[in-house]
C-alpha cells in the first residue's frame, strides 16, 4: 500500500472545481458543515493568491447562503510569518490536525468490562445511536444537529460506513464511525458523553475497530492541540503528518 496522507481521509464533500492553486469541495446536503465545504491548497499560496481564493469562496458561499469560509494547507507545510500575521488582522481561526495510524496488532489489550457493551448500529439501534449523536451535535445549534440527523441516516445506508454506539451498563455512552477501505478503517468522530468519561470507553470503541477489521491499518486524525492525541500516543498510534487549517464565520 502507498504512503498514507491527508488524502486517505474520508469526506462526504464533492469536488466541484479545482486550478493549479487548490481544489474547491462543496457539499450541498449539509452547508453548515464547515470541514465539507472548503478550499484546500494544492502549495502553498502566496498572501495574493490567499486573498483571491478567499475573495472566491466567502462570495460562492455567500450565494449558497453559507456564513463561513475555510481552507486546509498542503501537509507537512507551515505557515508563513506573513500569512499567519493576516489570518491573526483578519479574525481567522487557525489550528492543525495530526494523521497517525496502527496495525491492529500494536492496539494494546484491554480486559473485559462487562459495564461496557460496544455494538454496530443496526436498525434496532438506529434510533438510540441517532438520539446520542443529536445531543452532542446540539452544542452546535438545532439547525446544525438537525442536518447531522439526515447525515447520519444517510451513512447508515452506505455499505463503506459503519457506526458503532457504545453502552455503559445499558445506557448510550459513546460512539464512532468507521469508513472502511480497501486496506484502512477510519476512526471518525469518536466521543464519549462527558458523563461516563475515563471508564475507559473510548478505547473499547477502538478495540473493537481492531477486532472487526484485523487485516487493515486503522487511522485516524486529531486535533493537533487538544488531549486526545496524547491518548493515542501512548496506544501505539504512528504519527504520519500534520495540516494546518484556518477558517472564518461571519455574522
Amino acid at each position: 500500500m502507498k504512503e498514507i496522507t491527508f488524502e486517505h481521509i474520508y469526506n462526504p464533500g464533492h469536488e466541484i472545481g479545482e486550478n493549479d492553486l487548490y481544489k474547491h469541495i462543496h457539499f450541498p446536503e449539509m452547508l453548515t458543515r464547515y470541514d465539507s465545504n472548503f478550499l484546500e491548497f494544492k502549495k502553498h499560496p502566496t498572501l495574493a493568491e490567499f486573498k483571491e481564493a478567499a475573495h472566491f469562496l466567502r462570495e460562492f458561499h455567500q450565494s449558497k447562503g453559507q456564513k463561513h469560509v475555510k481552507f486546509y494547507f498542503p501537509q507537512d507545510t507551515k505557515l508563513t510569518e506573513e500569512l499567519m500575521d493576516y489570518f491573526t488582522r483578519e479574525g481567522y481561526e487557525s489550528g492543525f490536525n495530526e494523521l497517525y495510524s496502527i496495525e491492529t496488532g500494536q492496539f494494546p489489550s484491554i480486559d473485559d468490562n462487562s459495564d461496557i457493551e460496544v455494538k454496530a448500529v443496526t436498525d434496532s439501534e438506529l434510533d438510540a445511536y441517532l438520539a446520542f449523536q443529536y445531543s452532542q451535535d446540539l452544542e452546535y445549534g438545532e439547525a446544525f444537529a438537525n442536518q447531522k440527523v439526515d447525515m447520519h441516516k444517510r451513512n447508515f445506508q452506505n455499505p463503506r460506513l459503519m457506526q458503532l454506539l457504545a453502552f455503559y451498563k445499558g445506557t448510550p455512552a459513546g460512539s464512532v464511525d468507521v469508513i472502511i477501505e480497501d486496506h484502512t478503517a477510519e476512526i471518525d468522530g469518536l466521543m464519549v458523553h462527558e458523563s461516563f468519561q475515563k471508564k475507559g470507553i473510548g478505547a473499547r470503541l477502538q478495540q473493537f475497530v481492531m477486532k472487526q477489521f484485523p487485516d487493515k491499518t486503522v487511522i485516524l486524525v486529531a486535533d493537533g492541540e487538544d488531549t486526545p492525541r496524547l491518548m493515542y500516543q501512548k496506544q501505539n498510534y504512528r504519527y504520519l503528518g500534520f495540516r494546518y487549517e484556518v477558517q472564518k464565520v461571519y455574522e
